[in-house]
C-alpha cells in the first residue's frame, strides 16, 4: 500500500473481491449453521439429529478451507492446512481424529465468529467506502436522468440544483473513492491477519508435525539397520560358507596333488580363495558385525578394540541391550573413532568407556595422541553425528593441540534386560570356535 502505484494496481480490486466474497460467504455460513443446529436439535429427540449436531462441530473445517482459498486474493503467503492424516480408513476414524485436534476447535471458533460478526463488518465497510462515494460520483448522471436536469439529492441528505455543484460533488466522490481504496486495503489486510491467526497451524501443531517427522526418521533408521542385518546374514550364511567350502576343497586338492605345475596352480588358487574370504569377512563386519547382533554392544566394542592396531582399554558396563539402531550407531562411532586414532593421532594408547544412566547411553573414546582433531576434513564423524542426531542424541569432540582427544556420545534410549549371561557366554565361545575354524580353513 505504500507504493505510489497502489491505486492503479490490482490490489484495490483484490481487496474489494476479498471483502465482498467474505460478506456473501459469511451470510451463507450463518444460514448453514442455523439450519444445521436447528434441524439437529429438533431431530435429536428421535436420535436422527445427533449426526447433524456432530457435523455442526466440524463445520469450521470446510469454512476454514474456503478461507484459506480466499486468502490468496490478498496474501502472497498461502496458508496450508494443519490437519493430521487419519490413522485408518472410514468416516468414524476421520471424525475422531478431527475432534482430537486443537486446530479443529479453533476453526469452529473462527466459523462462529465469521458467521456472527465478521461478515456484517465486511458488508458495512464495503457499503460505506464504495456505495457512498459512488453515489456522489454518479451525481451528474442522476441529475441528467432522474432529476430532469433540475436537481438531485446526494446521499439522501442535501439537494444539488446546479450543474457546477453536481460536478463538484462528483470530483469529491472520486477523491473519496481514492482514499477508500486505502481503507479497503487496510480492512482486507486486518481481516486476512485475523483469519490467519485463527486457522493457520500454530507452533503446537508444527511441534506435533516435527515429532512425527522425527519418528519417521527413526523408523527409517530402524528399517535401514534391519536391512543391513539381513544383508550381513545373507552374506555370512550364503557366500561366505560357499567360499569356506571352496577353500577347503582347494586345500584338500592341493594336499592330494603331487608337486608340479598343477600343484602350483592349486596353491595360488587356494591362496586367492583365502584372500577373498578374508576380504568378504571384513566387508560383512563393516556392514553389520555378527558379534554386535548376537551379543550386544559390549562384546562388539571389545572385538573392535582387539582388532585395533593401537592398544585400547575397554571399560563399558551396560545393564542391558539398547535398541538395535542405538547399538549400531554407538558401535560405528567407536569404530570410526578408533580408526581415526590409529590413522591420525599418533597415540600410544586409547580408552573406550561408558555406561547407562538417567535414560541415556554414554560413550567416551579418548587417546593420548597429539590432538588437533576435527569433525571436518573427511574424518567421517560428521556422518556419524548426523546419525546420532536422528536418534535425538549428541556427539561432541574435544581435541586441543597437544592432546588429549575425547569423543563423547550421548543417546537417549531404553535398555532391554539381559537374559542368562551364561547362555550368552556359551554362544560367544561357540561363535569364536566356529570363526576360528573358518580362519584356519
Amino acid at each position: 500500500m505504500a507504493r505510489p502505484r497502489y491505486l492503479v494496481s490490482s490490489w484495490p480490486w483484490r481487496a474489494v473481491g476479498y471483502l465482498v466474497s467474505g460478506a456473501v460467504a459469511g451470510a451463507v455460513v450463518l444460514v448453514g449453521i442455523v439450519v444445521l443446529v436447528a434441524t439437529g436439535g429438533v431431530l435429536a429427540l428421535v436420535l436422527v439429529g445427533l449426526p447433524l449436531l456432530a457435523a455442526a462441530l466440524l463445520v469450521g473445517v470446510p469454512v476454514a478451507a474456503l478461507e484459506r482459498w480466499r486468502l490468496r486474493l490478498v496474501d502472497r503467503d498461502p496458508v496450508t492446512g494443519g490437519h493430521r492424516v487419519p490413522e485408518g480408513p472410514g468416516p468414524w476414524v476421520w471424525f475422531t481424529t478431527r475432534l482430537r485436534e486443537q486446530l479443529t476447535w479453533r476453526e469452529l471458533g473462527h466459523a462462529v465468529l465469521f458467521a456472527g460478526l465478521l461478515w456484517p463488518v465486511e458488508a458495512l465497510v464495503v457499503t460505506v467506502v464504495l456505495l457512498f462515494p459512488g453515489s456522489m460520483v454518479a451525481a451528474p448522471l442522476l441529475m441528467a436522468t432522474v432529476g430532469d436536469g433540475q436537481e438531485v439529492k446526494v446521499l439522501k441528505q442535501w439537494t444539488v440544483t446546479a450543474w457546477p455543484a453536481a460536478f463538484g460533488v462528483a470530483m469529491l466522490g472520486v477523491v473519496l473513492l481514492a482514499a477508500g481504496a486505502y481503507v479497503l486495503g487496510v480492512a482486507a489486510g486486518a481481516r486476512a491477519g485475523l483469519t490467519r491467526l485463527l486457522i493457520a497451524p500454530r507452533e503446537v501443531d508444527l511441534g506435533a508435525k516435527l515429532v512425527e517427522l522425527t519418528r519417521s526418521r527413526v523408523r527409517l533408521v530402524d528399517a535401514f539397520e534391519a536391512e543391513r542385518r539381513r544383508i550381513e546374514r545373507d552374506l555370512h550364511d550364503g557366500a561366505q560358507q560357499r567360499l569356506v567350502a571352496l577353500t577347503m576343497a582347494l586345500g584338500l586338492a592341493r594336499l592330494d596333488t603331487p608337486p608340479g605345475p598343477l600343484a602350483d596352480q592349486l596353491a595360488r588358487a587356494h591362496d586367492e580363495a583365502g584372500e577373498v574370504l578374508a576380504e568378504l569377512r571384513e566387508l560383512i563386519h563393516g556392514i553389520h558385525p555378527k558379534v554386535l547382533a548376537d551379543f550386544g554392544l559390549e562384546a562388539a566394542v571389545a572385538d573392535a578394540a582387539d582388532r585395533s592396531p593401537v592398544p585400547v582399554d575397554v571399560d563399558l558396563d551396560l545393564p542391558g541391550r539398547p535398541p538395535p539402531a542405538v547399538e549400531a550407531a554407538a558401535y560405528f562411532v567407536v569404530c570410526e573413532a578408533l580408526a581415526n586414532v590409529a590413522r591420525h593421532s599418533g597415540a600410544s594408547r586409547a580408552e573406550v568407556s561408558g555406561g547407562y544412566g538417567e535414560g541415556r547411553l554414554h560413550l567416551r573414546v579418548s587417546d593420548d595422541g597429539r590432538g588437533g582433531a576435527s569433525a571436518d576434513g573427511g574424518s567421517g564423524l560428521t556422518g556419524l553425528a548426523d546419525r546420532v542426531s536422528v536418534l535425538d542424541g549428541r556427539l561432541s569432540l574435544s581435541s586441543p593441540p597437544g592432546g588429549p582427544t575425547l569423543l563423547s556420545v550421548e543417546i537417549p534410549c531404553r535398555m532391554a534386560e539381559l537374559t542368562d549371561r551364561s547362555e550368552l557366554t556359551d554362544r560367544s565361545e561357540s561363535t569364536e570356535r566356529s570363526e576360528g575354524a573358518e580362519r584356519s580353513a
